[in-house]
């Protein structure tokens, strides 16, 4: 069953378990007013910059059906498809979800104390039910689409702070976001973006085996988080 509670409100970083504050410092306009300071935003580290969050991610044309595919677009308060909340307001433990009966006991046993996610459709703040996801186990080149936030393993997200570039010492700004249906822990399965989505109309966000971790994941690789409208 879905793990879900009412959206607490943030604070301008996403703190995950364990005290690690994952969202880099950005000025930018992005998520409606009407979702607030509710909304996280999760942007491309590779075109994120010190005054926008660049690329976030966004539902195609808003359309709050399942199978619709994600996508990103440049960050902007206005739009609605790029409304997003987390459930449970901040990130749990995966072995939260493994409790709940949403990651399997490999993943489980693999990521136990990683911080994780769902990531619900929210336009103008009202959930839809909906998470990005992928519709079936992860595999090489699937894409992320909405799908229902009860499926169990590929509606969750996890932050995988252990591939992240950071030393030991810091606090990881961006990060590969691995999904949790995830069957390859050696080079497992994280949210991709391909080619510059400036020179694209549509650039879909896609499972790829993570590359050079831990310590030289790509950019493409990489994600961070920012919430509400940031100014």
């Amino acid at each position: 069953m879905s793990i879900k509670s009412k959206v607490l409100a943030a604070a301008g970083v996403l703190t995950l378990a364990g005290g690690l504050s994952a969202a880099a410092t950005v000025a930018a306009s992005a998520a409606t007013p009407q979702c607030g300071k509710g909304c996280v935003e999760v942007y491309s580290a590779k075109y994120a910059t010190a005054t926008s969050l660049g690329w976030v991610e966004t539902v195609f044309r808003g359309i709050p059906v399942q199978g619709v595919p994600t996508e990103v677009r440049p960050a902007s308060g206005s739009n609605p498809a790029e409304d997003l909340i987390i459930p449970t307001g901040a990130p749990v433990k995966v072995s939260t979800f493994y409790a709940q009966g949403m990651v399997s006991a490999a993943v489980n046993a693999h990521y136990g104390t990683e911080p994780a996610v769902q990531i619900e459709y929210a336009p103008y703040g009202h959930p839809t039910g909906l998470c990005t996801a992928v519709a079936v186990t992860a595999y090489q080149n699937e894409h992320l689409s909405l799908q229902p936030c009860s499926a169990p393993g590929t509606t969750v997200w996890i932050i995988d702070v252990k591939d992240s570039p950071a030393t030991a010492s810091q606090k990881p700004s961006h990060f590969p976001i691995v999904n949790g249906s995830d069957t390859d822990f050696v080079h497992p399965f994280a949210m991709t973006i391909l080619g510059n989505p400036a020179h694209h109309r549509y650039t879909p966000i896609i499972l790829r085996h993570l590359i050079g971790n831990p310590t030289s994941v790509p950019a493409n690789q990489l994600w961070g988080s920012a919430f509400g409208p940031v100014s």
